[in-house]
């Protein structure tokens, strides 16, 4: 079975966008829970350009599912996430000018401050995963550095822009996934995944989990949240 990890940053990107209090991503959270979510993921940023400080601690003390934070890997959101203690932290890169993630984590070039902000997640009793490109370098480098499980960065075959280069991307992650399940690390994949491309990834063997935020919130806006993320784990059970 491929869990379904739903990711409500962009309600908070709607509310942020006038500065009020709603929608709610606390709310969000809940009714996600009723369509079937596995787990919640929200990314706390440094710029605070969507999820705040008040959503992160509301959502631990709400959420029934697993609670996965995405995280830089800076010293001061290491040591939030050491104090709130979701269940899960990804750590993730991040650049204010981005309009999202733009890719995975250079592990390689970062391992030094990424063994650090992992041994201080580790030491606190939080599970760690990290989100990374689905090349041989980084998942050998996530695997140096004793993480129990790797997110694969989807994007490049989400947005790849022909059927070839898509099926070229697939075979990369499928490959990707290979090495990771080789390596005995726990599989989770996403990032620009949608209704329409979503069951070619979630059938690559050894998939655990998806983190689906956008196309899951696109959606909302139509059929309502609880609908939209019923629709998606229909979807992703049609894989099994």
């Amino acid at each position: 079975m491929v869990y379904l990890g739903v990711n409500i940053d962009h309600v908070a990107t709607l509310r942020q966008a006038r500065r009020t209090i709603e929608p709610d991503p606390v709310w969000a959270a809940a009714l996600a829970e009723l369509g079937g979510a596995d787990a919640i993921t929200i990314h706390l940023r440094e710029d605070r350009r969507h999820i705040q400080d008040r959503d992160l601690e509301v959502l631990r003390r709400t959420v029934q599912v697993k609670l996965n934070l995405e995280s830089a890997i800076s010293l001061d959101m290491i040591a939030i996430a050491c104090r709130v203690k979701p269940d899960q932290v990804t750590l993730v890169p991040e650049h204010r000018e981005e309009i999202t993630t733009e890719g995975g984590l250079d592990v390689v070039t970062h391992k030094s401050a990424t063994s650090e902000a992992v041994q201080r997640l580790q030491d606190a009793g939080i599970a760690v995963s990290l989100f990374i490109d689905p090349s041989a370098r980084q998942i050998d480098a996530a695997v140096d550095l004793s993480v129990a499980a790797v997110e694969l960065h989807t994007g490049c075959y989400a947005n790849a822009g022909n059927a070839v280069e898509q099926h070229e991307k697939l075979f990369e992650l499928s490959r990707g996934a290979t090495m990771a399940r080789q390596a005995q690390l726990q599989l989770a994949a996403g990032h620009g995944l949608t209704y329409r491309n979503v069951i070619a990834v979630a059938r690559l063997e050894g998939m655990g989990e998806l983190n689906i935020g956008h196309s899951i919130v696109a959606r909302a806006v139509l059929v309502g949240f609880t609908q939209a993320v019923r629709e998606m784990k229909t979807l992703i059970s049609q894989a099994d």
